[in-house]
């Protein structure tokens, strides 16, 4: 009997797998909801729609969410919507149910239901925010015909997966204006994130407002800073989106700007503490064995804990390399004093301090994973970045889960690698491990983690978007979702629609392509820097001293984005034909190579300047690549050996890197070169 009962669930589980990756064949929603079903009706959307909010809300977070709502949705479907506002009072054709408003904390339920008739459309949640959560997945149901605009008709049940799902934001390197920041968190609103980490100080900056200690902002931010109004208007504009505000004040090290401010709290005594240029990890630490430095960071964080209402409260504490701690004769003997035998006790001492002084603020410590102790209280949060390193069987995220940590995960999200989007979405925060049912709640979810060394406002949002959105569906929606390519299909359209937020990954590339033409014809350009890549893994700023803060991000290499399109559909041509040698791949092949064969033809024409010159040599040799084998595939020509020659030197100049960027179609050049002639 038990028997019968277990293959009568899985066919169940099976059959609803079936389903729902059906349904995401058809629908573009991201992240993909816990349950979707059709009903075969489509709710038509003209000029007299009316939305209602029936919830203890007047004028709170629902109803400018609904505001928002229509304005997106007018101006998506161009249709002048009459009424122009929610409504309290009756029930408009779109209507919004929800229980209570939500504190937003990690209790919070964000869950909601969404069902979708001809006559009728339904949100209802436990809470605003689930409310919330509802209007952005209604947003990515409108479809179109020739005649008009609807929503789909479907019913949808869905929660997260995972209740901190976050992105995080560095300011200090690169300074990110108060318009940076809403608009992303517009963008993190519509994929269903929830935490905005700030990292407000590092070495390259304090960014913060601060009325006690006022050389913090004058020394120590270049001018570039927020103001306490500022902040208390971005954690609110993000309370409205339903998103909580965490923020980073990195201490004991990454403390450079700090110290500029206030050398006297330093480890190194005379030392010409200053403002970082550079990026890397530099010696400038606190110094722990000072009681001067625990007044000045309680009194810092009792003047800025305010800002932010959430109850947890980032200290960083990573990459102390305690150089200026082993230097000074004061700290060692305090280390002794206090029997304390390495610089990892001495950093878990002062994280210990920090901890209580946190607690009476009411809130909660949280660090990056070298805080992680055995006699750290497991009050602290511990944030994984490292996954696994030295001395440990499994990740810091599993260790500090089964230690009685809550913990949050961004190994495997470091967005500022560079690295495809299929390679963070194949990254689960929990992986294969088995927990308990405590651990497994304590593993709270986890973060993309966007660090500013080389971008700018100009370039931030091609570096978070829209991979991020790919992420975040890993964060929201259930482990079994990660078919690749589907995600690639959706990803493609949720993409388009995040320009509509603000959001400017596409549209910079065409100002930074005309910076370097000099406002000449930008083409030529636009179609190299869809097979070229910018360098990966922090080789583009190799040692963090090519680029300084105040360096140009203007360049080829910051037109450039990850997953470049047309590499990728070379690539999988290239690998079908070698594998079977089809002509619908060929065609492809043939396109494409004609395409920057006749670009490059344009590219000549251009005036030269400095910034082009360095380009075009890697252009002339992608051009003798396509002519030649061109002149196989199309033309049927078989090449001398002479030539050949002169092509295999024109592709090892191709594997080199071009203005920091990488040519993602080499291997498949050398493939073709040498396979294809024998096959001809």
């Amino acid at each position: 009997m038990k028997k019968i009962i277990l293959i009568i669930i899985l066919g169940i589980f099976i059959e609803h797998s079936f389903s729902q990756k059906a349904l995401s064949e058809k629908y573009n929603l991201m992240p993909w909801p816990q349950e979707v079903e059709e009903n075969n009706t489509h709710f038509i959307i003209n000029e007299k729609l009316t939305i209602s909010v029936l919830g203890a809300d007047l004028k709170k977070r629902a109803h400018k969410a609904s505001v928002s709502f229509l304005r997106r949705l007018s101006n998506r479907t161009g249709i002048f919507i009459n009424t122009g506002f929610p409504v309290k009072t009756k029930k408009g054709a779109i209507e919004i149910n929800f229980e209570t408003v939500s504190n937003l904390n990690i209790e919070s339920d964000e869950s909601y239901s969404l069902e979708i008739k001809s006559n009728k459309v339904k949100i209802n949640a436990k809470t605003d925010v689930g409310a919330v959560r509802g209007l952005e997945t209604l947003l990515q149901l409108v479809n179109f015909n020739s005649d008009n605009h609807f929503f789909e008709g479907v019913t949808i049940k869905d929660s997260p997966r995972f209740v901190w799902r976050g992105l995080m934001i560095d300011v200090a390197r690169h300074f990110q204006p108060i318009d940076v920041i809403k608009r992303n968190l517009k963008a993190m609103a519509s994929v269903k994130l929830n935490v905005f980490h700030w990292h407000l100080t590092d070495d390259q900056g304090f960014r913060v407002e601060s009325k006690v200690y006022p050389r913090l902002q004058e020394i120590a931010a270049d001018g570039l800073f927020y103001t306490q109004e500022q902040i208390k208007d971005v954690v609110a504009f993000a309370s409205d989106l339903g998103i909580r505000v965490v923020p980073e004040f990195d201490v004991p090290g990454h403390a450079s700007a700090i110290l500029a401010a206030y050398p006297e709290l330093g480890s190194k005594e005379g030392y010409d503490y200053k403002v970082e240029r550079f990026a890397g990890v530099f010696d400038p630490t606190l110094n722990p064995a000072k009681e001067v430095t625990y007044l000045f960071l309680e009194t810092l964080f009792r003047e800025i804990a305010p800002l932010f209402p959430d109850e947890y409260f980032h200290i960083g504490g990573d990459e102390n390399e305690g150089k200026h701690w082993n230097e000074n004769v004061e700290i060692k003997a305090f280390k002794r004093k206090h029997k304390l035998k390495t610089n990892h006790d001495l950093q878990t001492f002062f994280n210990i301090k920090l901890e209580k002084i946190l607690k009476k603020l009411d809130k909660k410590l949280m660090g990056w994973d070298e805080i992680l102790t055995p006699s750290l209280p497991t009050t602290a949060v511990i944030h994984s970045w490292r996954g696994k390193h030295e001395g440990l069987k499994q990740s810091t995220l599993i260790e500090a889960a089964k230690k009685g940590y809550q913990t949050v995960l961004s190994n495997g999200y470091y967005i500022d690698r560079v690295l495809s989007v299929e390679h963070h979405y194949l990254v689960d925060p929990i992986g294969n491990e088995i927990l308990t049912k405590e651990e497994l709640k304590r593993v709270l979810g986890a973060e993309a983690t966007m660090w500013s060394e080389l971008v700018t406002p100009l370039t931030i949002d091609s570096r978070i978007w829209p991979r991020t959105a790919a992420i975040a569906e890993r964060f929201w929606s259930s482990k079994g979702v990660k078919d690749v390519e589907n995600m690639k299909k959706r990803l493609k359209v949720v993409n388009n629609q995040l320009e509509e937020l603000g959001i400017t990954h596409i549209k910079n590339k065409a100002v930074i392509l005309r910076n370097l033409t000099k406002n000449q014809d930008i083409k030529p350009l636009k179609v190299l820097s869809k097979i070229y890549e910018p360098l990966k893994i922090y080789s583009r700023n190799k040692g963090g001293t090519e680029y300084k803060s105040f360096s140009p991000f203007t360049l080829f290499a910051d037109a450039c984005s990850v997953d470049a399109d047309d590499a990728i559909a070379f690539n999988k041509a290239t690998e079908s034909f070698l594998r079977k040698y089809s002509k619908e791949d060929k065609d492809k092949i043939v396109f494409l190579l004609n395409k920057w064969s006749n670009n490059y033809n344009d590219f000549f024409k251009l005036e030269m300047n400095p910034l082009l010159k360095n380009i075009e040599a890697s252009y002339r040799d992608l051009n003798s690549v396509s002519i030649f084998l061109l002149k196989v595939l199309r033309d049927k020509k078989v090449p001398g050996l002479k030539e050949r020659d002169l092509i295999k030197k024109s592709v090892d100049n191709l594997r080199k890197p071009m203005e920091d960027t990488e040519l993602m179609i080499h291997l498949s050049l050398e493939k073709l070169i040498k396979n294809i002639s024998l096959n001809e």
